[in-house]
């Protein structure tokens, strides 16, 4: 008995090992290119004399519009992160707690399920046309309603499943000490979704950040986002391949500060929730 427990465990770490490699080995060649010269990278040099120059040429080149970018994607992200929290806590309450009959709340978010696995792309083209028609076209506005109408789905059904876990006699006692449902939301169902809101809000805004077919097709070389600028630097004739390395390096560090202050904050929340 003792044996086949040895067993499954090493078989679980070893998954688990494979799994983190699988993650871990793109990360760590995408931040070794980072500081590599193109020739390095080329050549597949493993040692290496490490360079900031890419680094250098992404921030400070006069031909670089990567801090404009990093701006935008930070503005578009923000916004459609909180636009999308607001709308899906609303939903998600008004779903669970306004008696709303059992098939529609099935329907909705089993259409919810099956539009968020629509590609993007196949969205576009009508959004294009429709901005071009509304000038919405090359504007933040247009992108952060393309953000939230493509990542408002996930954010719904997770924060359904929040809302459901929130007791029903802590909303009861409220409202017998005359607590209306605005001031009952606020008060009472926020500070206990706290968790839900932390992590639906960072995998909103990752999916924002990341998002890439839409913002290349609706955006500017104003409104570009992030995705869009690292993709410039594979051109006609020549890929740049250390700009792209250090932009991308970049680019990761707005998620991983989140995901760690976040983790925390999660943590934080399930154990206040716990003793509430």
């Amino acid at each position: 008995m003792m044996l086949r427990q040895h067993v499954a465990r090493f078989w679980v770490h070893a998954v688990l090992i494979i799994a983190a490699a699988f993650i871990m080995v793109p990360f760590l060649w995408i931040t070794s290119s980072a500081f590599k010269t193109q020739i390095a990278i080329l050549t597949g040099q493993f040692l290496f004399e490490p360079t900031l120059d890419n680094v250098r040429e992404v921030i400070l080149s006069s031909t670089s519009d990567y801090i404009t970018a990093y701006r935008n994607s930070f503005v578009v992200a923000t916004i459609s992160t909180l636009l999308v929290l607001v709308i899906a806590t609303l939903a998600a309450y008004a779903m669970d707690r306004l008696q709303t009959p059992r098939w529609i709340v099935h329907s909705l978010l089993g259409w919810a399920a099956l539009f968020h696995m629509i590609p993007p792309v196949t969205m576009v083209g009508a959004w294009f046309q429709m901005y071009r028609e509304t000038g919405l076209d090359n504007t933040f506005t247009g992108l952060v309603l393309a953000h939230v109408t493509l990542n408002l789905p996930i954010a719904l059904w997770l924060m359904a499943n929040f809302i459901r876990d929130v007791p029903l006699e802590l909303e009861e006692a409220a409202r017998i000490d005359g607590c209306s449902t605005p001031r009952l939301i606020w008060r009472i169902i926020v500070p206990l979704v706290r968790p839900g809101l932390a992590a639906t809000g960072i995998l909103v805004f990752i999916f924002s950040w990341n998002e890439f077919v839409v913002a290349l097709s609706l955006t500017a070389r104003d409104t570009q986002t992030v995705p869009v600028a690292i993709s410039k630097y594979s051109q006609e004739f020549e890929i740049k391949h250390a700009e792209m390395a250090a932009a991308a390096f970049l680019s990761i560090l707005p998620a991983f500060v989140l995901l760690l202050i976040g983790q925390r904050h999660i943590v934080k929340g399930i154990t206040t929730g716990a003793v509430k």
